[in-house]
């Protein structure tokens, strides 16, 4: 892990969903340089075990479980609490994506459990620290969306229509929770991690042609604009839309 380039979150407390590698890993990592304390969170406890021992056994903590499950959502905000003394800053990193192809073939059991996890789990994941800790002591929120919730992209069509509207919460919340909770969003186009490969594998050189920096992204350029909404130095920004895509969307591309 690179040294801290500063100490902007000295004795905060995040929770990172979906953290046991790729963007979420990535977001943890980035806060612990910078001096918070974290609790990750993923499906199986042994990636969590070797993510905590990267990031540091004293400063993190793993719990396994189903991201839109409210039982291990409020196990996780305890634990936040009882291991850190706080629950400041929320990443809703989990995502996932059942389905590839055309909304008229669309297997509607898989959307349905797209929306839990994309949406309503992230929106569950807000109320749970809200009565916890921030509706007393206040906090920062960050949403992972995406570029295909900006328009739309082959293939994945359900999966970008959910994250339309995680972004949409994003901006509602934002409201309803201000002055004392900040609510953003950032909106990533390919990220090499393994939620993403087959968007890219094989074939990673033509579909980097597509973006006028040239390159995909690495889950670093995604986590340390996570830690930007997240800081202070965003102090005035909330209900925001951040797209991190190497300009991807300038050139009409997704």
């Amino acid at each position: 892990m690179s040294e801290a380039p500063s100490s902007r979150f000295a004795g905060r407390t995040a929770i990172v969903t979906g953290a046991s590698r790729g963007i979420g890993l990535a977001v943890a990592e980035r806060l612990v340089a910078e001096g918070a304390r974290v609790v990750v969170t993923g499906r199986r406890q042994e990636a969590l075990d070797e993510a905590v021992a990267r990031l540091g056994a004293g400063r993190a903590v793993g719990v396994a479980g189903h991201a839109d499950d409210p039982d291990h959502q409020a196990e996780v905000v305890a634990r936040a609490v009882d291991a850190f003394g706080g629950a400041d800053l929320l990443v809703n990193n989990t995502g996932i994506n059942p389905a590839y192809g055309p909304l008229v073939e669309l297997d509607l059991a898989a959307a349905r459990k797209v929306f839990e996890v994309n949406c309503l789990a992230a929106l569950s994941w807000v109320q749970q620290v809200h009565r916890a800790w921030m509706g007393e002591h206040g906090g920062a929120i960050v949403n992972v969306s995406s570029v295909a919730g900006v328009r739309p992209a082959a293939g994945i069509g359900f999966y970008g229509a959910s994250k339309a509207m995680l972004t949409h919460l994003t901006q509602q919340l934002a409201v309803e929770l201000g002055p004392d909770i900040r609510v953003n969003a950032v909106a990533p186009a390919v990220v090499k991690t393994r939620f993403a490969t087959a968007l890219y594998e094989g074939r990673e050189e033509e579909v980097a042609a597509a973006y006028p920096l040239r390159r995909l992204g690495v889950p670093t350029d995604v986590g340390s604009v996570v830690a930007f909404l997240l800081s202070e130095d965003a102090a005035w920004i909330t209900g925001q839309l951040l797209v991190v895509d190497g300009g991807l969307t300038l050139t009409g591309g997704v």
